[in-house]
């Protein structure tokens, strides 16, 4: 579609959707607004009834698919992704996280890009319910995060507004949503974990030992009140602080000394007593048992609300010239999969010369649009770029240029008899090639060549 086209209907769009608002409230709007940026999209699509065109339709659609048909990715995640005008597009990404982890997002458009992205995190529910909206943003550079209440799969969707064509770069990566509790620690210090067997396997342990040494300050990990100070045959002295903004009991057992009393408000990093080896750990070297209680739940594992943020994930290495292009599959063969992952388990086996759009890119791997529309992962150095044409051709009659590999598909140009065209790459008997004339297309095979 001519770029200056595309600018037209961008204005005429962009204009209606900033003017309905105004004159289209109800009291039904009143009372019922939208509470998300993309929601609030979606509603100026309908109030100036684009929903009832093709492009409103699949903006709303592509919205809908990536609810259910993500792409799995592994945390920390970062890929540079890149959306084009002339399709209504969003990308998904389903990660599995654990209770007490802050999952921290950004999104940052490359120079030159100006579009509205709408950016919106999901908790996926175990039955067939709905999708659990969590956190959203829209803007050209944003970051924001949210803590995870429950291990469960969660997914981001991104997706930009109709008819803008750009690059993004998007980093996922997970990071602690309390502080230490033993001062000059961390979690390399943790020696014995939620869920040991205890007392010959008629318990399990649930907290985390941190180790240090005795007299060692042991701190608050979140602020809140102090509600019980006490000893007990099996923590020996212990405490009890509650973090009521996130419906939690914090317990520190085995202190050699408390600091603190009950009623008392503290801070994050304020010392509530000392390392020490009290109750039924006299018999082992100094360390804290940490643990957490969460209302409606009881005991949960401490260890992802204080575990080390996550390093940064690596850069994409490709160059960004290839996102937006074909490549074909260089290698006999490749899997196409749907996580970035080395034992991923495979969407399908693409044979040598099969062609694929590239829509974004990691470390190693590109994420990749099959001529059929659905989206997955190959590595990076399976394919090569289809510019860099098999071989080219003379046709001996004349052929028909269409729109996509598929009967019926519409016609994009029609090529004379002894046209030259560049093959770069193949897909379900048809073969994408240029033209004399610099147009990309499919023609059905065999090619009728001299």
């Amino acid at each position: 579609m001519p770029t200056t086209f595309l600018s037209r209907i961008s204005y005429v769009l962009l204009l209606l959707l900033f003017t309905a608002c105004g004159k289209q409230q109800t009291l039904q709007g009143l009372f019922h607004q939208p509470t998300t940026p993309h929601e609030v999209y979606a509603r100026k699509l309908q109030q100036v009834g684009l929903d009832h065109t093709a492009l409103g339709r699949d903006w709303l659609s592509a919205a809908e698919k990536a609810l259910h048909d993500s792409l799995v990715v592994t945390l920390p995640f970062e890929e540079t992704g890149f959306f084009r005008a002339e399709r209504a597009t969003a990308a998904s990404y389903r990660y599995a996280v654990r209770a007490g982890e802050t999952v921290q997002v950004r999104l940052t458009l490359a120079p030159g890009t100006q579009a509205q992205i709408f950016l919106d995190a999901f908790e996926l529910p175990i039955d067939q319910a709905a999708p659990k909206a969590l956190a959203s943003a829209d803007t050209a550079s944003f970051a924001f995060s949210y803590v995870a209440e429950d291990d469960r799969q969660h997914l981001l969707r991104v997706q930009p507004e109709l008819l803008r064509t750009g690059r993004y770069t998007l980093r996922i990566q997970r990071a602690p949503s309390l502080g230490f509790p033993v001062l000059g620690k961390s979690d390399v210090a943790v020696g014995s974990f939620w869920g040991a067997a205890r007392d010959q396997g008629a318990r399990l342990h649930e907290g985390i030992d941190i180790f240090a040494r005795r007299g060692t300050p042991v701190v608050a990990a979140t602020e809140g009140y102090i509600t019980r100070v006490s000893e007990t045959p099996r923590g020996g002295k212990v405490i009890w602080l509650t973090d009521a903004r996130h419906r939690q009991h914090l317990y520190y057992a085995h202190l050699d000394q408390q600091l603190v009393h009950p009623g008392q408000q503290v801070r994050i990093g304020d010392t509530l007593g000392l390392v020490g080896n009290t109750g039924n750990a006299r018999t082992t070297v100094p360390h804290l048992h940490f643990g957490i209680y969460r209302a409606g739940l009881g005991a949960v594992d401490p260890y992802p609300f204080v575990r080390r943020a996550d390093a940064s994930p690596l850069a994409p290495r490709s160059t960004p010239l290839r996102l937006g292009h074909w490549v074909r599959v260089r290698e006999k063969a490749t899997d196409f999969q749907r996580s970035p992952a080395r034992n991923a388990s495979s969407l399908a086996r693409l044979p040598r010369n099969t062609v694929l759009y590239v829509l974004g890119a990691q470390a190693e791997w590109f994420r990749v649009e099959r001529p059929d529309g659905q989206v997955g992962y190959v590595p990076i150095r399976a394919v090569t770029v289809a510019t860099d044409y098999i071989r080219q051709e003379t046709l001996s009659a004349a052929s028909t240029l269409l729109t996509l590999p598929q009967a019926g598909a519409p016609a994009l140009d029609a090529l004379p008899a002894r046209s030259a065209v560049r093959i770069l790459g193949e897909y379900a008997g048809y073969k994408l090639v240029q033209s004399a004339t610099g147009l990309l297309g499919w023609l059905q095979l065999p090619l009728p060549t001299s």
